[in-house]
This record gives C-alpha cells, sequence and structure tokens, in this order.
C-alpha cells in the first residue's frame, strides 16, 4: 500500500532534515528521486547513501525561487527517469522574525519567495508532467503556524505558510480531474539543522508545547509525506494534514 515502485518523485529541501529522511524513504519504497537543495555536496553525499542502498537517485543544486530551476527539476525527472509521479515540495524557511514595525519589505519578500512562489513554481511544472502519466502527487510542507496558532514574531512565515494551504485546496480542485492529488503536510516541532533552539531550556519548551510533550525526529514526518506519496491516500486531496504531535490542539 506504501509502495513507491516504478514512481518517480522530486523532494526539495533535501539537503537537510524532512527532505532528506523522505527522499531516503521513498528510495527505499522503491521510487526514482530527483533530489533538491542549494547545497551540492550534501546531495551528492545523499544521492551515495540511496544508491549504496540499491536506490535510484539523481540530484541537481539549486534555489527554489528560480523558475529556471523548476523547470529544470521536471526536465531532468523525464529525462533521466521518464516522466513524474510524486513531488514533495518541501524546501522551506523560518526568515526574519520580529515585530511587524521591524520587518523590512525584502525580509517579507525573500520568505514568501522561498516558502509560497518557490511551491507555485514547482507546481507550473510538476502538474503538467503528472498529467502526463495520467496523475500523481503533489505535496507542499506547511505548518500549524498562522494556521491553527499565532506565534509573535513569525508574521511572514505565518502567511507564506497559510497561504501553501489556500494553493493546495485550488489545485486539488483544479486538478483532481485529472488524477492529479495535491495536499499539505503540516509537521509539528521537527529535530532539523534549522530548528532554533538556543539553550536545552528553550527546546524544553517547545517539546512542551506538543500534546506528546516531544519533538519529532525528521523519519516520523518522512513516513506522513509516505502517506501522501502513495496509494495509501487515493482519496486523499486538499487537505492539510496534521503531523503535529497534537501542538495544534494542546493546552497544557
Amino acid at each position: 500500500m506504501f509502495a513507491l515502485a516504478n514512481k518517480i518523485a522530486i523532494v526539495t529541501g533535501a539537503s537537510s532534515g524532512i527532505g532528506r529522511a523522505s527522499a531516503k524513504l521513498f528510495a527505499e519504497e522503491g521510487a526514482k528521486v530527483i533530489v533538491a537543495a542549494r547545497r551540492q555536496a550534501e546531495l551528492d553525499t545523499l544521492v551515495a547513501e540511496i544508491e549504496d542502498n540499491d536506490g535510484a537517485a539523481i540530484a541537481l543544486a539549486g534555489d527554489v525561487r528560480d523558475e529556471a530551476y523548476a523547470k529544470a527539476l521536471v526536465d531532468l525527472a523525464v529525462e533521466k527517469f521518464g516522466g513524474l509521479d510524486i513531488a514533495f515540495n518541501n524546501a522551506g524557511a523560518v526568515g526574519r522574525m520580529g515585530p511587524i514595525s521591524d520587518l523590512p519589505l525584502e525580509g517579507w519578500r525573500k520568505t514568501l519567495d522561498t516558502n509560497l512562489t518557490s511551491a507555485f513554481l514547482g507546481a507550473k511544472y510538476q502538474v503538467p508532467a503528472m498529467i502526463e502519466r495520467g496523475g500523481g502527487s503533489l505535496i507542499f510542507t506547511s505548518t500549524f503556524v498562522g494556521h491553527t496558532v499565532g506565534m509573535p514574531g513569525m508574521t511572514s512565515y505565518a502567511a507564506s505558510k497559510a497561504g501553501l494551504i489556500g494553493l493546495t485546496q485550488v489545485l486539488a480542485a483544479e486538478y483532481g480531474p485529472k488524477g492529479v492529488r495535491v495536499n499539505a503536510l503540516l509537521p509539528g516541532g521537527t529535530d532539523t539543522p534549522a530548528a532554533t533552539f538556543k539553550t536545552p531550556e528553550s527546546r524544553v519548551f517547545v517539546e512542551g508545547l506538543h500534546a506528546l510533550k516531544r519533538i519529532a525526529m525528521p523519519e516520523e514526518i518522512a513516513r506522513s509525506a509516505l502517506y501522501l506519496a502513495s496509494d495509501a491516500s487515493s482519496f486523499t486531496t486538499g487537505a492539510a494534514l496534521f503531523a503535529d504531535g497534537g501542538v495544534s490542539i494542546n493546552r497544557t
């Protein structure tokens, strides 16, 4: 049910964290994976690990805010593997934090470009390639921030990630008749290099926000991405799927 044999997938933000764990898991389940991020060396290491485990992967480094890069990733999937079935648009950034009165327009735009415009650019080229294959699964990494929880100082991050849910819903309605499913994955706090725990006390505080009283490992979020990528979620589209450890409902 969760197998991805004969599937071709793009995973962005694959050099570390959730993207890296998801690329490895997709490959373990049989997918041929195009891994994308800015850091070529980290991508090359990931490809080597996947190939050492008898998987198939190819890397292309670039900036997800660049439309030419979005097109190049899809072109590479078609050229090397024959098409595209799955796209996990996971790359993102917290961006500039602080009160809105101190947020420069440049910082606002950079965060929206990284988190939201990049998703638009990815989908622009990914959806037609999926339709050529008779359908597929398009996944965006959103968040509970700005959806169920407002966290001070995260204006641009919350707005950009909430925008992904709107994008998800429209694309799901627009392309469902053509067999393309579109969903947003909403992780909770996750133990990644990008996690900003300046002190042990700050980590304990974030863990306490969750009903499970801990944060996730990237592999746990990857398993939720696998569900959305696979036929196990064949009747799931337009959803904002929580994998947040209960942070959205916790009040203790």
